[in-house]
């Protein structure tokens, strides 16, 4: 199985770092303790340089081609307003870019967490990597306070980080209980709350992404709220009959499958969809994570079996795949909704299909 972590040819090393738990197929770098930031960025791979260069295209007067070969290059053809992101150590093409386009280095995508306590050890990097050539990279960070739900029942909270050199996207910070890219935790996305800070590739975006450390009360917030949620719905019962519907809808592909489970036909709907059903189930009613106090049979239980599926059980192309889809794929819209259906039951102890 492919897993699309960069690799450099000269340190013949992976560009990734987990802390104590083996991630993305055994691969990078697996250390003992927390690293500082500094640390982080050497054992992810992650201390390269990006660099805009102007970007040319040849002409077809003053070079000589073979069959789409380009046999001497003596002139080139300026492309105006656009780029190329380059590393410095590799001299890898990373993307093509406007020119408003400002690159944000790595060393200062570590200086957002930083920001957050000062430098000090309140905040434990976690994982770090980079993708394909290096054009995209995530950090990971674990806060020193928990999600209580119940006596015993412990969620870790992660600030996440990821953004990328070839133009993609925004900078995206975020709070989330997800150890990204290991099994463990829940995906918990909620809905009218702004648990992240998006910042656009524009001038001044390294400094905006200096002060995000707001975020960190945004996480504060949310993470009292969610605990709230969670512990109430850990005393909400719900049958087994009605986790197998909440699991139909919440895994529900489009209306159309939707519609065939409201007149009660859901024998026309897809074996794929079916056989995903039967496995979110299967892992409600006996994944050993369903049998505390606080899932077994409870509404906070039929939620974490939608998310650990796709934590747990989902099987992806890649691990690329796997984070794209928790962090802002199909595994965050499902959990969502999963999220969304746990909240109408505990407030009117049913369920109705949309």
């Amino acid at each position: 199985m492919a897993h699309n972590l960069n690799f450099n040819e000269d340190t013949q090393k992976h560009a990734f770092f987990s802390v104590k738990e083996k991630a993305w197929h055994g691969l990078g770098t697996i250390i003992d303790s927390y690293p500082t930031s500094a640390e982080a960025l050497k054992f992810a791979g992650l201390d390269y340089t990006v660099v805009k260069r102007p970007l040319f295209t040849l002409d077809n007067l003053n070079n000589e081609f073979r069959q789409g070969e380009i046999l001497q290059a003596e002139a080139g053809v300026a492309v105006p307003n656009f780029f190329a992101t380059m590393r410095t150590d590799t001299e890898h093409v990373l993307g093509v870019v406007g020119k408003d386009y400002s690159v944000v280095q790595n060393i200062d995508a570590f200086s957002f967490f930083d920001s957050i306590v000062g430098g000090g050890d309140g905040i434990q990097y976690e994982t770090a990597g980079a993708l394909g050539k290096g054009e995209r990279i995530f950090i990971t960070a674990k806060l020193p306070s928990y999600i209580r739900v119940g006596a015993d029942d412990l969620i870790e909270q992660y600030l996440f980080l990821t953004t990328s050199h070839d133009g993609g996207g925004s900078i995206t910070a975020a709070f989330t209980p997800v150890r990204i890219v290991c099994n463990n935790t829940l995906n918990a996305a909620m809905r009218n709350h702004k648990n992240a800070v998006r910042i656009r590739h524009s001038s001044g975006a390294g400094d905006r992404l200096k002060q995000a450390h707001t975020l960190m009360c945004i996480s504060s917030n949310l993470a009292g709220e969610m605990e709230d949620i969670f512990n109430h719905w850990a005393t909400v019962r719900i049958s087994d009959t009605e986790v197998k519907k909440l699991v139909q809808v919440a895994m529900a592909p489009n209306k159309e499958v939707l519609k065939k489970l409201q007149q009660g036909s859901d024998d026309e709907n897809s074996a794929v969809y079916r056989n995903i059903v039967e496995d979110v189930y299967s892992y409600a009613m006996g994944n050993h994570t369903q049998q505390m106090p606080t899932t077994a049979g409870t509404v906070f239980g039929a939620y974490n079996a939608v998310t650990g599926y796709f934590q747990n059980v989902r099987r992806f192309k890649d691990g690329e795949a796997k984070f794209k889809s928790i962090t802002e794929g199909t595994a965050k819209q499902r959990a969502q909704v999963a999220f969304d259906l746990c909240g109408e039951f505990a407030s009117k102890g049913s369920l109705q299909f949309n």
